[in-house]
């Protein structure tokens, strides 16, 4: 249940055509829909402003599903994260209309909003950051949001990143994706005014150690204004500055 369809029983109970003793009825029976070894819960976008999100690793062929069989008439914007190309065939002969977007290993079903809201900005420190920083992007534009996307401007080659100095300046929040040293955040901190969403990847060689270096030069900026994901979570990135930038419109 999101706000629109409470607001239609609303305005049917208003009208006479629904009774409160079927609101009630209506209400109660959707907090989370139980399959068994799967309990979505229908009732995270009335609370949180967004759907739930279906985490897809780990999961069988039959709880996908079961999942993608249940969704298949929510009008509801869906995503499922971390999903591979046989998870989006699964999908797809429950849910027709489904897309697959590659770099973010995202399914999502439902169109973009007509009108986002300008402010977020996705950068990378390189080109093997993406994925990660795509998970990103892709979640806050389903969120509502217009993502500038700026990949590839790590402090390696500290010109790329100043050569958008105007654009970082004039952002609500960013999410600054980093593997190696993880140092990106930290130097973007130092000059904007708006929050920066950290998030270290598991991209560098043996000393990076899966992220934890990245992870642990975040974590200890000097720059103010820098909050740190875990190793590789673009999707709670995009989240977190998806709300940054809803909030501040």
């Amino acid at each position: 249940m999101n706000e629109q369809l409470l607001l239609t029983l609303l305005r049917q109970m208003k009208e006479g055509t629904l009774s409160e003793e079927e609101m009630v009825r209506a209400v109660k029976a959707m907090p989370f829909r139980d399959m068994g070894e799967v309990k979505y819960d229908t009732h995270r976008s009335l609370r949180k402003g967004f759907a739930e999100i279906v985490y897809c690793p780990g999961k069988s062929d039959a709880q996908m599903e079961t999942i993608a069989s249940s969704l298949a008439g929510n009008p509801e914007t869906v995503l499922f994260s971390r999903a591979t190309p046989a998870h989006y065939e699964l999908v797809l002969q429950h849910i027709p209309d489904a897309v697959y977007h590659e770099k973010a290993r995202i399914i999502s079903r439902g169109k973009l909003p007509d009108h986002p809201i300008p402010g977020l900005t996705v950068i990378t420190a390189g080109s093997s950051d993406v994925p990660v920083a795509e998970e990103a992007a892709v979640t806050a534009e389903y969120m509502g949001c217009e993502v500038v996307r700026l990949y590839d401007v790590g402090v390696s080659g500290l010109h790329r990143l100043l050569a958008h100095v105007e654009v970082l300046q004039s952002s609500r929040a960013i999410v600054a994706v980093a593997g190696m040293e993880g140092a990106l955040p930290s130097v973007v901190g130092g000059l904007v005014s708006c929050p920066v969403v950290a998030v270290p990847t598991s991209t560098g060689y043996g000393a990076n150690l899966g992220g934890i270096a990245p992870l642990l030069t975040m974590l200890n900026s000097c720059a103010s204004g820098v909050s740190v994901m875990n190793i590789d979570n673009g999707l709670g990135a995009g989240y977190f500055a998806a709300l940054v930038v809803r909030q501040s419109k």
